[in-house]
């Protein structure tokens, strides 16, 4: 009797594995005019912003489908840009701010998620309290940022998020312009908007 109770007991646990397996999903970004990656600042003389539309990245978002299809944890999400697909209406600031994140010597910023927290605000939308570390100028920084995912009707996952940085905690300089004239501000802000789909349902490694 007991063996029958421990082999009931481990099929249970083999279902209940096979059944999260198999609410493992993973998404990547969708190349669309909806996704944008931004850099903004201050300055002597006027406030900039610096943004980019083609990026990469993936995610792995776990659902709960007992339960409504309830998003349950991430457990992995990542994005990567190429520094110099950020733009803004002036060349010269571009080729400052290339300068000063030393592109010629490490082409991309990205960051990589290490834990998080789901919080269900309502119905599709979630607040995902992430911890990741954001990589700038070949720097790697933790930091922790609060994400805010909704589940579309399409079954894309849209993520906005928003984190205040210092250029210094990258050891990147400031960029000046205009002989000094102008100086740039050491506080910069992150902002972006992710739109992940569904790829398949491997596991990242």
């Amino acid at each position: 009797m007991k063996f029958k109770l421990h082999c009931l007991s481990l099929a249970f646990l083999v279902a209940g594995m096979c059944h999260s397996i198999n609410a493992q999903s993973i998404y990547k970004i969708n190349d669309s005019k909806d996704i944008v990656m931004k850099l903004s600042g201050t300055s002597t003389l006027h406030d900039w912003v610096m943004k980019a539309n083609t990026f990469t990245g993936k995610a792995q978002f776990n659902f709960q489908p007992q339960k409504g299809n309830l998003l349950a944890s991430v457990g992995a999400l990542n994005f990567s840009l190429v520094a110099e697909n950020l733009k803004s209406d002036d060349e010269e600031l571009d080729k400052n701010a290339y300068k000063a994140l030393k592109t010629d010597e490490f082409k991309d910023i990205s960051y990589m998620l290490v834990t998080s927290k789901v919080i269900r605000n309502k119905e599709n939308k979630y607040l995902i309290q992430t911890l990741g570390n954001l990589t700038i100028a070949g720097v790697s920084r933790s930091i922790k940022m609060d994400v805010n995912c909704t589940v579309n009707e399409d079954s894309t996952i849209s993520c906005i998020g928003s984190e205040k940085l210092k250029m210094s905690n990258y050891n990147v300089k400031p960029p000046t312009f205009m002989f000094g004239a102008m100086k740039t501000g050491d506080a910069i802000t992150l902002d972006f908007i992710l739109i992940y789909k569904k790829e398949n349902t491997d596991i990242i490694n």
